[in-house]
Formats: C-alpha cells, structure tokens, sequence
C-alpha cells in the first residue's frame, strides 16, 4: 500500500497563484510517482470537475492511474465511461512542485472554487483537497458535524470499520 495524505492546514495564495503544499504532502506525492527523481519536479493531476465542486482535487499519479485503468476497464462508447473521462481527463489539470515545494494555481481553478489569498489543505487518503477555508468550514465542517450528532455520545467511530461486507 502507498502512503497517505494525512492532516490540514491553511496556506497563503500569492497574487500568481502560488501556493505552498504542506511538507508531508510533498513526500506522498513524491513517493507516488513513478517517474520522479530526487532533483526532478513531482508530478499530480488536479481534478476541477463540475459547477457542483467546490474544490480542488488533488491526485497523485498512481492515484490517476488507478482512475484511468478503472475509467478504461468500462465498455467503451458508454455514457458512464464518456462522462468519467469528462470529468476526470476534460476536467483536470496536470501540473507539477516546483522546487519550492509550491503549486502554481491557474486563475481558472482559483476562480471555480472563489480562492483568494489562502487556500485550506485537507488529507483525503489517497489525494487531498483544496478549498477557499470559508466555504470548507460552511459545507464540510457542518457535515461532519451533523453525521456526529446523529451518533450516540459513545460511538466510537473505528466500529464502522469493523463491519463485515454485505451486513
């Protein structure tokens, strides 16, 4: 298994749309592309997707690649493979670190999701997000929420994984 993106932050958006990655992401980005060597800029794919999306997201090249062999292995000519490879090859956009450890944000992607002058981090596994921090706090923030309160005060979350398929 590859390693994982893990934990938040909050980092500053230049007025060219720079912006750091946290240290530990750089690593599993790194770490995950096949073709990247120390010296050599890493490389990802940042998926934009539809009006709907409120985020950036960001996959490592293995990660794409699991996608792509998955979008592949659909028949070819169907809806659901056509619509996959809008929203996962139309609506992306490759890029690279630069040797700062930045990404380089185009104002297409900085306007879709409203970013301006500080961009939130958050670890989703195998890719990580990219969110304006008001609008994070507004849409996830309150999901999480609301699934805890559902919750009985001593629901120990690790139960769900325990769960055998098909119960």
């Amino acid at each position: 298994m590859s390693r994982r993106f893990r934990g938040e932050s909050h980092h500053k958006v230049d007025t060219k749309g720079r912006v750091s990655i946290p240290a530990s992401f750089r690593r599993v980005i790194e770490a995950a592309d096949p073709n990247w060597t120390s010296g050599n800029a890493p490389e990802l794919v940042i998926v934009y997707g539809d009006h709907r999306r409120n985020y950036l997201e960001c996959y490592t090249i293995e990660a794409i690649e699991e996608v792509d062999a998955k979008i592949d292995a659909l028949p070819r000519g169907s809806m659901q493979r056509k619509m996959l490879q809008r929203l996962f090859h139309g609506q992306s956009f490759p890029t690279s670190v630069d040797e700062t450890g930045r990404l380089v944000l185009p104002a297409k992607l900085r306007s879709k999701i409203e970013l301006e002058s500080e961009a939130f981090f958050i670890a989703a596994g195998d890719t990580f997000q990219i969110w304006k921090p008001e609008t994070y706090e507004a849409e996830e923030s309150a999901k999480t929420e609301a699934w805890l309160e559902d919750l009985p005060d001593d629901f120990d979350p690790l139960e769900f994984l325990d769960v055998q398929k098909g119960e």
